[in-house]
């Protein structure tokens, strides 16, 4: 099996991998042996779970839910689509890269049509399945609060979009709706295992790409020339948990934001720009510059877009990375629909 980032869903076989036999040749099929504690295992690492099965799903889900599994599973593709295809939709919902899902079928041909359409997922054999847990791509690493209610916190997201696909008016005025609250804090110790999974799972919206480890957030959250602050989120339907981490260089002129990263679940909720706007205004305050490192890597283009809506300007350019600097003259005002507080 290839190398591969860390996966973040693991999306699931039913026939002969989850349970032994075909459903519709019998419906009285059996419960693979630690199947059920190998998905709780990794609901409780963090790492959210799919089903992608050729299958009915009106006969199909009730037997999950017999098996008080059914709850575990995120937008589950239970239909006669190709394999590829169902895979594919798992994570355009999700919103996370195809290169962090794997999927786990006992068919090699199964398998290997989502190899040829769709390389950059891991495909590993349902029969290998009790040695799941070994496998390096799916080590926790990190297992933090947030991560045990990863899956939880999906779920009221599904729900928020549900009431938003329902709402009748602009989309403005249904974020208004939610009553967004925005906590931003230094990140104390309880903070920096959550921060250090945000480096180590954030591709997509990490400015810079580095990671940290909890030794050197721990080191950089006590320094006196860096900031390091994260960012809280909660609405009406509960917490997003810690959605947003920033490391600030600060000296006598200037600061240099040299990372910011923000956790896919909450970017369409255009929240992205907040925590740059309360660096923009404590800038402000000391009297000082406020600069800020971009590093391309393939997938954060958003994150420097980010930057440039808020009103950042290039000041200097390598092959791959990017000096910006806002003038601090006119910083925009937070959206409407959320609200923020500091808690310095």
């Amino acid at each position: 099996m290839k190398n591969t980032p860390r996966i973040k869903c693991v999306i699931w076989d039913l026939d002969g991998t989850i349970w032994n036999g075909t459903l519709l040749e019998d419906s009285a099929v059996e419960l693979k042996s630690g199947i059920a504690d190998l998905i709780r295992t990794l609901d409780s690492y963090g790492i959210l779970q799919s089903v992608a099965s050729k299958n009915d799903h009106d006969v199909a889900w009730p037997v999950l839910e017999s098996m008080q599994l059914a709850q575990y599973f995120l937008h589950p593709q239970i239909n006669w689509a190709g394999k590829a295809d169902s895979v594919r939709a798992i994570g355009e919902r999700l919103g996370i890269g195809l290169d962090t899902l794997a999927l786990i079928d006992d068919r090699i041909e199964e398998r290997d049509e989502v190899q040829y359409f769709l390389p950059q997922v891991t495909a590993i054999d349902g029969a290998d399945s009790g040695d799941l847990l070994n496998l390096l791509c799916l080590q926790p690493g990190v297992v933090t609060d947030d991560g045990r209610e990863r899956r939880k916190m999906y779920q009221a997201d599904i729900a928020r979009t549900d009431a938003e696909e329902k709402f009748e008016g602009k989309r403005d005025a249904f974020l208004q709706t939610l009553g967004m609250r925005m906590t931003i804090s230094r990140a104390g110790r309880d903070d920096l295992r959550r921060a250090e999974e945000l480096t180590l799972r954030t591709n997509q919206l990490n400015t810079t790409g580095r990671t940290y480890s909890f030794d050197e957030l721990e080191a950089l959250a006590n320094s006196p020339d860096h900031l390091l602050l994260v960012a809280k989120l909660e609405d009406c339907y509960g917490s997003y948990g810690t959605i947003g981490l920033t490391l600030v260089e600060k000296n006598a002129t200037a600061w240099t934001i040299q990372l910011l990263i923000m956790s896919c679940r909450v970017i369409t909720r255009g929240v992205g720009s907040v925590l740059i706007g309360y660096l923009l205004r404590l800038a402000t305050d000391a009297g000082v510059h406020l600069r800020a490192d971009f590093c391309h890597t393939g997938r954060n283009r958003q994150m420097y877009m980010t930057y440039k809506f808020s009103g950042f300007r290039e000041l200097a350019t390598t092959a791959d990375s990017v000096v910006l600097e806002h003038d601090l003259r006119r910083i925009n005002p937070y959206p409407g629909y959320i609200s923020v507080t500091s808690e310095q």
